[in-house]
């Protein structure tokens, strides 16, 4: 097994359909879809538990829910009720995102120092006014955490959408095994965890951006 796939020009055609630079894109649309859905589905609910305090059980037994699911099976039971396309390995997928992304909303509410909140309510602050202009931005370290956990667990699971056809590095691998072709395989493999660790480090700067200087140590 070795690189000759991965280091071979002609996979790094632009315009080729079945390259790695177009794999590369595929996989991140995917990525950034799940996520998208996450957040929308998840942030909302956690930030209303963390902030209100109701309904904790939900955060945590979604956070043990997340590590127990088997995303293959799921996309599977997903293919078998819809058919194949790209609404099943986007279910899959954004049930993978939701638990980390609702857990560290839930967890990154309730750590505040609430002296900080309470010294907000008695300024006469409303409820949405602390909720925005002091909590979240307070729980923002907790939160990017979540949401780079979430992240880096859709980069490395969205190679299953190519077991149901679709594109994404995932075809790296499962076009590599049917033909025998491991220095394929061996260039997913390598292509997903390079994808992952630039991800990670484009939300770290991200991360260090919007987080304020004096939370950076959270």
């Amino acid at each position: 097994m070795n690189l000759s796939y991965l280091t071979d020009p002609a996979h790094w055609d632009l315009s080729a359909p079945g390259g790695i630079p177009q794999l590369i894109l595929s996989h991140l649309g995917y990525t950034a879809l799940a996520l998208l859905l996450g957040v929308i589905i998840a942030l909302p609910v956690g930030l209303y538990i963390g902030h209100t305090g109701k309904g904790s059980f939900i955060a945590i037994n979604a956070g043990n829910a997340g590590r127990s699911l088997p995303t293959l099976g799921l996309l599977m039971l997903m293919v078998t009720l819809l058919g194949l396309g790209l609404l099943p390995v986007l279910i899959a997928l954004t049930v993978l995102v939701i638990p980390p992304i609702l857990t560290s909303a839930y967890a990154g509410m309730r750590t505040l120092d609430h002296r900080v909140v309470d010294a907000a309510r008695g300024m006469g602050m409303r409820s949405w006014q602390v909720l925005t202009r002091v909590e979240l931005p307070m729980a923002l370290p907790v939160l990017m955490s979540g949401f780079r956990n979430a992240a880096l667990q859709v980069v490395a699971t969205a190679t299953v959408a190519a077991a149901v056809g679709l594109g994404g590095l995932g075809r790296l691998l499962i076009d590599g095994l049917a033909v025998n072709d491991y220095s394929r395989v061996l260039a997913g493999a390598v292509v997903v965890a390079g994808l992952a660790v630039l991800v990670d480090l484009f939300l770290a700067l991200i991360q260090r951006w919007i987080v304020s200087p004096g939370l950076k140590g959270s």
